[in-house]
């Protein structure tokens, strides 16, 4: 083998469509564009989602919902996880130190999933009913 003679697969290679080169390529004159319309012209396309003038899909559909962006600052943690943490006393730096919560979070509240044996008091975080009464139940505190 020499580096001459090298040659790719056969029926790897197909050459590319050449168009407008006349009537014998059976590519010419109109070029594979049909008949006059948008779709002949040069640079003459639609955007997304365009219907031809009709008033279009997603302006037809009403418009529903809201999320907001404040909720990324809010965080929450599982009766499970303090269990898990195993600490006496825990705050907001504790559990963003532990990745439990996402640095960006600014509120953090415990719901009620799973058991909390240990005593465990909270400082700077706010707690469901729930999640309030298993923690007072286990020998801990909300402050």
């Amino acid at each position: 083998m020499e580096l001459n003679s090298i040659k790719p697969a056969e029926g790897s290679k197909k050459a590319r469509r050449r168009v407008g080169r006349g009537i014998g390529s059976g590519l010419g004159k109109t070029a594979g564009r049909g008949h006059k319309g948008q779709k002949s012209r040069a640079g003459g396309y639609h955007k997304v989602g365009f219907e031809g003038g009709q008033m279009p899909l997603q302006r037809r559909l009403p418009k529903r919902g809201f999320k907001s962006h404040n909720l990324q600052y809010n965080g929450e943690i599982t009766l499970t996880q303090l269990e898990q943490l195993g600490a006496a006393e825990v705050d907001l730096l504790a559990l963003k130190q532990a990745k439990l919560v996402a640095q960006i979070v600014k509120n953090v509240k415990v719901i009620k999933s799973g058991e909390l044996k240990r005593a465990v008091k909270l400082t700077g975080i706010g707690a469901t009913a729930g999640a309030k009464a298993a923690i007072e139940a286990a020998g801990g505190s909300l402050a």
